[in-house]
This record gives C-alpha cells, sequence and structure tokens, in this order.
C-alpha cells in the first residue's frame, strides 16, 4: 500500500497566517501539522512511500522542510496541483505514483491519535473495498455525514446536510483499492465546480463496496480557528515538552 497526503488549498480561514505559509506547515506546538499525516501513514499502515500533492506555490515549502523524507523514515515524492478543481481532482495526480496499488489517502489537516487509530484497524484486511473513517461529532453538519442501517454499513453519504442522518463525521482518512482512478475519472463537477471526494465514496456505497470503521479516539481537522486551538490543546495533554509551570495553561481540563 503507497501513501498519498493531498495538502492543497489556500488555508483561508487560518489567514493571515496562511498568508505567509501553507496551511500544513503551521505548527502544532513544536511539530508542524503535515507531521501527523505523514506519522500517521508510517505508524498505523506502515506505509514508507508517500506522494505529496500541494499547490506550486507551497511544494517548495514542504520540499524544503521535508527533503526526500528520510529524516522521518518515509520515501517522499512531491506533485503540483495547478488548478484548485478539489480533492478528487488532487487525487487523480496521484494515479501513475499507485501503479495500481491499494492507497491510503489522507487529508493533510486531518489529526488522529496514531494510538486509537492503530487500535481501530487492527483487524483491518486487504480487501478491493474501500473503506472509511467514521468518527462520532457534535457538529455532523460540518462534515460528509453517512446514513447507516442496522447493521452499521454506511447506505449513503450526504455532504454537509442542514440535517445530518446521524452523529457521524467521513473523516479525511480514506483507503481505496487500485480502481479509485477509474471512479475519479467518471466524476463531474460539483456546484462549486470541484471534484469531491464525497462523490467517490458514496460510489463505493452504491456498488456495496464500502466498509467503514468506528473510530474512538481523538480526531481533528485543523483547519479553522477553533479546531487548531482544540489539537494544540489535544497535543499539549500529550508532550512531554516544557514543564508544568510553562504547560498548565494548555490543559484541556482544569
Amino acid at each position: 500500500m503507497k501513501g498519498i497526503i493531498l495538502a492543497g488549498g489556500k488555508g483561508t480561514r487560518l489567514r493571515p497566517a496562511t498568508l505567509v505559509m501553507n496551511k500544513h506547515l503551521i505548527p502544532i506546538l513544536n511539530k508542524p501539522m503535515v507531521l501527523y499525516p505523514i506519522e500517521t501513514l508510517r505508524d498505523v499502515f506502515g506505509i514508507k512511500d508517500i506522494l505529496i500533492v500541494s499547490g506550486g506555490d507551497h511544494i517548495g515549502g514542504f520540499a524544503e522542510f521535508l527533503g526526500d523524507g528520510s529524516e522521518y523514515g518515509v520515501e517522499l515524492t512531491y506533485r503540483v496541483q495547478t488548478q484548485a478543481g478539489g480533492i478528487a481532482q488532487a487525487l487523480a495526480l496521484a494515479e501513475n505514483f499507485a501503479q495500481g496499488e491499494s492507497i491510503a489517502v489522507i487529508l493533510g489537516d486531518n489529526i488522529f491519535d496514531a494510538k486509537a487509530l492503530k487500535k481501530s484497524s487492527k483487524n483491518l484486511k486487504k480487501s478491493n473495498n474501500a473503506t472509511l473513517f467514521l468518527k462520532e461529532v457534535p457538529d455532523a453538519e460540518r462534515f460528509g455525514v453517512p446514513t447507516l442501517n442496522q447493521k452499521g454499513k454506511i447506505v449513503k453519504i450526504t455532504e454537509k446536510p442542514q440535517k445530518p442522518d446521524s452523529s457521524y463525521a467521513v473523516t479525511g482518512l480514506y483507503l481505496y483499492p487500485g480502481d479509485v482512478f477509474k471512479k475519479v475519472k467518471k466524476l463531474k463537477p460539483s456546484a462549486r465546480g470541484e471534484l469531491e471526494i464525497t462523490d467517490v465514496n458514496q460510489m463505493y456505497v452504491q456498488e456495496g463496496k464500502c466498509n467503514d470503521i468506528i473510530f474512538d479516539g481523538f480526531w481533528s481537522d485543523a483547519g479553522t480557528p477553533a479546531s487548531l486551538a482544540r489539537t494544540v490543546l489535544w497535543a499539549a495533554e500529550q508532550s512531554d515538552i516544557g514543564t508544568a509551570d510553562d504547560s498548565s495553561y494548555l490543559r484541556l481540563s482544569p
């Protein structure tokens, strides 16, 4: 299995910080955000061959910081997304890199508790199905929301519904078989002019080839000021950086 990190976008919700750096290079404590998805792919799924897709004005920053990836125990390849055509359009750029193999795709601003994710994935087996990771959240309307049947199987995914069918969000971590690029090529732009990853996932659902894993652990899409702050607080609780005196104000609980 190969890994793909989608790290495009302009990060407008995190301006003005993103006027001077890519969102995925913003630090979570002392660790730039992009290191978290790298560690997820490496430590949870054992993936060392990773492609990073980002815009042309930011790819140099990733390459300067990460180099060839050897310092982090991985081998990195870079690909430029020249148009802001959506997540699925960015994924399409990875077809030659994947070479028909199964892939793990993660959005660059998605932060997971790697230990909890590894525990949730312990029974994961290679298959021709897609696998989506679900997380119960208080604000499901912000995400793609699965409709689940009585057996807990996904029967539909609705993007940002006003009245969610469930309290679960489809996180930005997707495991796909090698045929995913055939599905991407069938997509048509959405109302906002982008190729939507939810439409790819919906194809697998309609074919009865979509598995889901309910993840019980910390997860955040750190792309907004509020979610970034929550992620920093979580990272502080996991870290031994600093002393009790200078880190106590970062605690999540009194």
